[in-house]
Order: structure tokens, then C-alpha cells, then sequence
């Protein structure tokens, strides 16, 4: 009589000896792959948070995106910048030689909503004036949703659109609102997290214009 097992029973444990081992591959890979995405997501803020902690001044992440709206400038601002919003696309590069405020925002954000108010009035009474250009870089959000709100909230400033998170990723930015003040020579010298306020953008203003580092607030 044939008293060996089915060979069913002889190839589970042969299945189940190098099945263990690739899940426990795949399980350790996803794990890194989060651990990356996580360092990536934040290693340029720890990066730029870092530098202005020491008294240094990190170079701005370059950008080129669509604008979305082109504002009002009034006379303090370049030809250069006036005809790269008329073109339609704007990069870093396009404001080389003049201060600037970037505010990331999203129209579904609370914070972006309560502080727009804010930022609005920085714009129009201190920033503006000086030659400080403000620019709204609104990301993940529907173009349309945007454009609502910046009517909604009067906004005069020029702002431009990232689809996705590129520019906000590129930046270390790991929510909205975040705002960061950048020299005329394209070097980060102020960094607000969360909703910013009249006192926080008077003084990114001023370290934009200055060159003088004001830090992570």
C-alpha cells in the first residue's frame, strides 16, 4: 500500500517556506518606502529650519508654475515680473532682484481663509509700497475653487497654481498655511508656520527686504 502523503500535503510547507520569507521582503520595503516618504516630506523644512537656526540662509527651492491670477502690482515692480504674468507662467527666476513674501495656501483650508484678511492688508499697506511682492502659490486644490477664493476675499496679489505639492514638497512645507520670506537674491530668511499674523508679516517683510534673518515663527 502507498503511504505517502498527497502531494498536496508535501508542497505546503515547501510553499509556505518561501512564501514567509517574501512577506516579511514586502513588509520591510513598504516600511522604507514610508520611512523615505516621510524624511522626504520633511527634510527640507528640517533642512531650511535648521539653516536659519544657525544664521544661515538656504536658497530658495526653484519654481515654474501657471498663474492663476495676476493681481495688481501698481509702479514699485519690474517689467520682467509684469511680463512673465502676462505670459502666464512665473518662476523664481522671473523675481530675481526683488523681495518676496510666498504664501502656500488651498481655498478648502480654514487657516488660509481666516488669515487671507491678513495678508491682504500686509500686501496693500506695508508690503506693496516697499517693493515687497507678494505671491499666493495655491496647491492640491481645484483652479476653479481658487479663483473663488481670491474674489471672495479681495485678494490683489499675484498667485499661481501647483496642482499637486511639487513647490510645497520642494519647500518642506508639511500642511497650509505656511508662508516664507525670500531676498532679492533669492535666499529664505523667514519661515511662518500655520496661520501668520500682522505682527509675524511686518516682520518676514522686513527681513525680506533686509537680508536679515528673522527665523522659523
Amino acid at each position: 500500500m502507498n503511504t505517502e502523503p498527497p502531494p498536496d500535503d508535501l508542497s505546503r510547507p515547501a510553499r509556505l517556506s518561501w512564501l514567509l520569507p517574501l512577506t516579511a521582503v514586502a513588509v520591510v520595503t513598504g516600511f522604507i518606502a514610508l520611512l523615505a516618504y516621510g524624511l522626504l516630506a520633511q527634510g527640507s523644512t528640517g533642512t531650511i529650519e535648521a539653516a536659519l537656526a544657525r544664521g544661515q540662509t538656504p536658497d530658495a527651492p526653484a519654481f515654474r508654475r501657471p498663474v492663476l491670477v495676476s493681481g495688481s502690482l501698481g509702479p514699485r515692480f519690474g517689467s520682467r515680473i509684469v511680463t512673465a504674468l502676462e505670459r502666464g507662467t512665473l518662476s523664481l527666476s522671473d523675481l530675481h532682484g526683488t523681495p518676496v513674501i510666498l504664501n502656500i495656501w488651498a481655498s478648502w483650508c480654514v487657516p488660509c481663509q481666516l488669515e487671507a484678511p491678513t495678508l491682504e492688508k500686509a500686501w496693500r499697506q506695508v508690503a506693496r509700497p516697499d517693493g515687497v511682492l507678494f505671491l499666493g502659490l495655491d496647491q492640491q486644490d481645484d483652479p476653479r475653487d481658487a479663483t473663488a477664493f481670491i474674489r471672495r476675499y479681495r485678494i490683489s496679489y499675484p498667485n499661481i497654481h501647483d496642482h499637486g505639492n511639487d513647490v510645497t514638497a520642494s519647500y518642506g512645507a508639511t500642511g497650509v498655511p505656511e508662508t516664507f520670506a525670500i531676498t532679492a537674491r533669492g535666499r529664505i530668511v523667514a519661515h511662518i508656520i500655520g496661520q501668520s499674523s500682522a505682527r509675524q508679516l511686518k516682520a518676514a517683510i522686513a527681513a525680506a527686504r533686509s537680508g536679515h534673518i528673522k527665523g522659523t515663527t
